[in-house]
């Protein structure tokens, strides 16, 4: 059985924000590619090790989707994978302090 994905209100935050950029370029683009990054976060269900360890934050891992990098944390214990932020490669990385 895969993990459970469970989004933090902050990842929802950003990808409504990213979303949303797009959309007042190209509504269709930002739809789809609000798929792709909901898709590649999908992925961790059965592989929730795929992305390296963030070596900046003990316990979160990175996965990238290019340009966004998509910071998360396993708890196996639950059987869930966190999803703390979705964040464009190009900005200085988050803070996630908040996010323990």
């Amino acid at each position: 059985m895969g993990c459970k994905i469970i989004f933090s209100p902050q990842a929802i935050a950003d990808l409504e924000r990213v979303v949303r950029f797009i959309a007042q370029e190209n509504p269709e683009a930002a739809v789809r590619f609000g798929n792709e990054l909901i898709d590649r976060v999908a992925m961790l269900e059965n592989f929730p090790l795929l992305g390296p360890p963030y070596p900046k934050r003990p316990g979160v891992r990175k996965l990238v989707s290019p340009p966004y990098l998509i910071f998360y944390r396993v708890r196996e214990a639950d059987n869930a994978v966190d999803i703390l932020r979705y964040w464009h490669g190009a900005r200085t990385e988050p803070d996630l302090s908040s996010q323990d």
